[in-house]
């Protein structure tokens, strides 16, 4: 629900979604393309279209109506294929790549879009742990790049280890906003969660990893 009224997709919502200064209600759909760009959690191509294609969409904000892509969008498609080090799957089917792959070639996409602001509904819900870790690098990396990165998650884990910041929503409330050495503790999950955890600092760096007690209730 945040993430539809971020996007404009619902406007019946008390309170206001400002970007750069501006309230998303005085902006047209193309001044919120050129701002906004949005990964879906799941995303089924109903047509057997190549991956340059698919990233080539991303560029549809930035040509007239009734208008095709010409040498300037390809280039930059091309270009955003490269920042993600999947230039290689340019001419694949995309409905023929991995899940992983899949989730790098919609990141090419909103780069191509030249948007800033990237929202990423649950990337990492259907990829393995590689690929999980392999997507979060890529967001992460783009966020060093000046990008802002808008993502919903379930796993505290991937909070902690690459988030800035985080926002834990409760039954539709902010249940806390900070860093995530801040706000995410073992009371929190525990209530949130119903699991009880216990998290703990790996020595001599920054990182905190989160631990479920596999051993409760005397087991």
């Amino acid at each position: 629900t945040l993430f539809k009224c971020i996007l404009g997709l619902l406007s019946h919502y008390k309170g206001n979604v400002i970007i750069n200064g501006k309230n998303i209600r005085d902006l047209s759909t193309h001044d919120l393309a050129s701002s906004v760009a949005y990964i879906p959690q799941v995303h089924l191509s109903a047509f057997s279209y190549s991956v340059i294609d698919m990233v080539l969409m991303g560029t549809s904000a930035q040509i007239k109506k009734f208008s095709s892509p010409g040498k300037d969008q390809y280039e930059i498609a091309l270009d955003a294929l490269r920042k993600m080090n999947i230039i290689h799957l340019a001419e694949r089917n995309y409905a023929h790549i991995s899940g992983g792959e899949q989730q790098l070639v919609l990141i090419a996409r909103v780069i191509a879009q030249q948007a800033k602001i990237i929202i990423m509904d649950e990337p990492c819900s259907n990829l393995d742990y590689g690929n999980q870790i392999k997507v979060m690098q890529e967001a992460k990396k783009l966020a060093s790049q000046g990008y802002l990165i808008v993502q919903s998650t379930h796993s505290p884990e991937l909070a902690l280890l690459f988030a800035d910041q985080v926002m834990v929503i409760d039954g539709g409330r902010v249940a806390g906003f900070g860093s995530p050495s801040e706000v995410i503790d073992e009371e929190l999950l525990l209530k949130i969660y119903g699991v009880n955890v216990q998290l703990h600092d790996i020595p001599k760096t920054s990182i905190r990893v989160c631990v479920p007690d596999i051993n409760e209730g005397g087991n």
